[in-house]
């Protein structure tokens, strides 16, 4: 593989503050379990509160970032390289730190002003309401992208992924790498990432997706974006199939669409061909965090995609990676070499 990264990620860098905490602490907050927003003002005093009240663990997060660690603990050294806006904070030097020892290029954009992105995590049983607060992270600039140096990361990669999140923050510089991809004939990746992103950023999100060959999700996602779009009580295959035969503008290879569905099968649409693939099942007394395993899953996909591998192993990894997440706190990956290669 090549010297320079091939996979590039766009995205929020955020310090996850992750807790198990009581379903009180989520009605207090008007939260939802399984759920993923923005923080509004009345959200604000809860980060304190967490830590102040709940033993709090701290990672190295934002969607994106936590899918391209997890791609680089799967492929060989110095193949993928992360880009978004951070503060100049202590906060900041733990995102370092925790991507440099998963083998992740950082290229950040430093605001001197903003204190670094948080993201709370707040885990009731297995499942997770995570709440963002993107204080840096909303502040990214195209000009930090079209720097000689950042572009040249741009030219070099052949694979690209954001989250929907980023559309929430600067729509033109996914809109740039997903053009260059297109003219290019390189791969644009991204994921719906909640549902707030289609039911309330539906116009950057549908501006984008005529550049996108892998579109990754899971049910909720998958049935907000139909909401969304007027498409009525259809079924998460339906949805994928509807998504895979939008208008594409680089024609050359077709859309595939990859939904997630916890406990059920992933679904995969490419050329209205359904597949599903079964994950792989654990006792329920083994998940320690669900949180973080879409990204896993995404992390685990890409690696063997990149690589040239066939959409069987891509989703067989993909589902052993977030099988592996699943197990542990927070979206982290083991130090140890892992076992999928030799499966494979």
């Amino acid at each position: 593989m090549s010297n320079s990264p091939i996979f590039l990620g766009i995205g929020n860098p955020l310090l996850d503050i992750s807790a198990r905490v009581d379903p009180s602490f989520l009605t207090k907050y008007n939260l939802k379990s399984n759920d993923a927003i923005l923080a509004a003002d009345e959200h604000k005093p809860l980060y304190k509160e967490l830590v102040d009240n709940y033993p709090v663990e701290y990672v190295a997060g934002g969607a994106t970032q936590n899918s391209m660690r997890g791609a680089q603990w799967l492929l060989p050294a110095n193949q993928t390289v992360y880009i978004g806006c951070v503060g100049k904070d202590k906060n900041v030097e733990i995102l370092r730190d925790a991507a440099a020892k998963d083998g992740l290029r950082t290229e950040y954009l430093e605001d001197e002003n903003t204190p670094t992105g948080v993201c709370a995590v707040m885990i009731t049983g297995n499942e997770r309401s995570m709440v963002t607060d993107l204080h840096a992270a909303n502040n990214y600039k195209i000009d930090h992208l079209k720097k000689p140096e950042v572009w040249k990361l741009v030219e070099d990669a052949k694979f690209y992924y954001t989250s929907g999140f980023f559309l929430t923050v600067n729509p033109p510089s996914a809109m740039l790498i997903a053009e260059h991809a297109a003219k290019t004939n390189k791969v644009f990746t991204m994921n719906l990432s909640a549902p707030f992103i289609s039911q309330f950023f539906t116009e950057p999100l549908d501006a984008l997706l005529p550049y996108v060959d892998i579109v990754f999700g899971n049910e909720a996602e998958a049935a907000a974006y139909a909401e969304a779009h007027k498409w009525g009580a259809i079924s998460v295959k339906e949805v994928a199939k509807k998504i895979a035969a939008l208008p594409k503008v680089n024609t050359k290879r077709p859309r595939i669409v990859v939904f997630t569905q916890g406990g059920e099968p992933t679904i995969l649409v490419k050329e209205d061909h359904i597949q599903e693939f079964p994950i792989i099942a654990i006792p329920k007394e083994n998940i320690v965090d669900t949180n973080g395993a879409g990204d896993a899953f995404v992390a685990g996909f890409m690696a063997q995609y990149v690589q040239g591998k066939d959409l069987e192993t891509a989703l067989s990894c993909g589902n052993y990676v977030a099988n592996i997440v699943i197990q542990r706190s927070g979206p982290t990956y083991p130090r140890e070499a892992h076992a999928f290669k030799t499966n494979a």
